[in-house]
């Protein structure tokens, strides 16, 4: 590896598709080597966590702070390393492999690529990993993640009639220079994204590297592109009783497509006065983070298999809805994204790795729950999440749980430190005497008791709420001055 190769992948930082491993033991005192074998286990956890995911580069003999301090270990014990993914993963793995000189450190470098098949470890279990973490897959969840597998085949089916043509010449010079790729655009598409392969001067160009990069994506798919249209009113109405505002199709390669999607919705993104500290600002009507988060994922995740259909974003005046073609990934499930759980899956993990390093999806496995949190904290309805015939569908709502009143009076608790249910237990004894009980908290919130007095506590300490009585557990609101 270039030396150049290696110092840019030292400046990213541990995540979806990046990794170190220490050679030494810091549970250890003073200068100690992990056992060869432990060290071999650990490779194996990694890698198949990787190649079961969107792929990666694992290097060997950095810390976790990036320093090297590289393999100190016998020819023979650094063979075995080398050998763990054949030896220890089930179906075998055969990754890229590389040794790297540095001084008088020696350092290993895997790059995985994203499998058809399901591995598990010598040990029996399987990992998956989600940014930079590398659980294991439970049991029952391994059939559905294999499953969902099979639609990896799209994106990587190689374009037989495909050739670099095809390809935009300055888009792929523009990425790579975005990017701070190190190599020609053409060797940075062939490694380390494996979009084409092959010779130079005869390339097996990818269905990913067209949705990408083509000077014409929707020859190779029809409808690639993103559907933006505004209606009057808060449903679709058809012929003499037309509602329909303003259509934009949005045909653009993918990697260009999500900022010009962006960029033409956010005209019509109206704004919103709220009374803030006793001064009226102005507040967007749909946190950008949600609804451009939804419209990534979207792009990234949405099953291109589909040619006959694109994502569709529909606006009215009570709401935005982001429709995706395709259901989610057998691995993922609405009632996962509702309880806001940390779980990520790739369809298409080609895209993924090209979106990621653009800057569009940093966060992968949290953008949902982060969805959510943006539309609690502006005090707007969770976001909707649903499938309708053959789309997933991302509903946002533009009204505000409480009227301004109520926002008003919340604010003065300095709302930014309460949580949704906190802020839902202060409203309801606003309406009773601005007094409760833990017991009415457990009604209206679902909460078990434990939860509760948590919440309760946590408000008390902030001089929120009182006890009306030593040792009571009913509660009332002590207002600021």
């Amino acid at each position: 590896m270039p030396g150049r190769e290696l110092e840019t992948l030292l400046k990213e930082d541990r995540g979806q598709f990046l990794e170190f491993i220490s050679a030494y033991d810091p549970k250890k005192r003073g200068v100690q080597t992990k056992r060869p074998r432990e060290l071999a286990r650990e490779i194996a956890r990694l890698l198949d966590g990787m190649a079961n995911a969107d792929g990666g580069v694992l290097l060997v003999g950095v810390e976790p702070d990036k320093s090297l301090t590289g393999v100190p270990y016998a020819e023979d014990e650094i063979r075995e390393l080398s050998e763990v993914p054949g030896r220890l993963l089930n179906p075998p793995l055969y990754p890229l492999y590389e040794r790297i000189d540095i001084g008088n450190l020696l350092l290993l470098r895997f790059e995985v690529t994203p499998g058809l098949e399901v591995r598990r470890v010598a040990s029996g279990r399987t990992f998956y990993r989600v940014a930079s973490e590398n659980p294991a897959v439970p049991p029952e969840q391994i059939r559905r993640l294999q499953e969902a597998k099979l639609s990896y085949s799209y994106e990587r089916q190689h374009i037989h009639d495909a050739t670099w043509d095809d390809l935009d010449p300055v888009a792929l010079e523009s990425f790579n220079e975005r990017i701070g790729g190190r190599t020609d655009p053409r060797s940075t598409l062939a490694r380390p994204y494996h979009l084409v392969s092959g010779v130079a001067d005869q390339p097996q160009i990818s269905m990913a590297a067209l949705l990408l990069f083509a000077k014409e994506p929707i020859r190779w798919h029809p409808r690639c592109g993103v559907d933006f249209v505004k209606y009057e009113g808060t449903e679709r109405r058809y012929g003499e009783s037309l509602n329909v505002v303003k259509r934009v199709r949005i045909e653009r390669p993918l990697w260009v497509l999500i900022d010009e999607a962006v960029g033409r919705i956010k005209e019509h993104i109206r704004e919103r006065m709220v009374l803030h500290d006793l001064f009226f600002k102005e507040r967007l009507e749909y946190p950008s983070f949600a609804w451009q988060e939804a419209l990534v994922n979207a792009v990234a995740h949405r099953d291109y298999a589909i040619a006959g259909a694109e994502i569709e974003v529909w606006m009215f005046d009570d709401r935005l809805e982001v429709r995706s073609p395709g259901s989610l990934p057998a691995p993922v499930t609405l009632e996962h994204l509702k309880r806001q759980e940390r779980v990520h899956f790739s369809r298409n993990p080609l895209l993924v790795r090209v979106l990621s390093d653009l800057g569009y999806m940093r966060e992968i496995g949290e953008g949902v729950p982060r969805m959510f949190q943006q539309m609690e904290q502006n005090a707007l309805h969770p976001p909707e999440l649903g499938a309708e015939g053959f789309f997933f569908t991302v509903t946002l709502r533009n009204t505000p749980i409480y009227d301004d009143e109520t926002l008003k009076w919340l604010d003065r608790f300095d709302r930014s430190r309460l949580g949704p249910r906190q802020q839902r237990l202060l409203v309801y004894a606003l309406s009773h005497g601005k007094a409760l009980s833990t017991a009415d908290y457990q009604r209206i919130a679902e909460v078990d008791r434990d939860t509760a007095y948590r919440d309760i506590r946590s408000l008390v300490k902030m001089g929120i709420l009182a006890p009306i009585k030593p040792k009571s557990r009913s509660y009332r609101v002590v207002e600021p001055f």
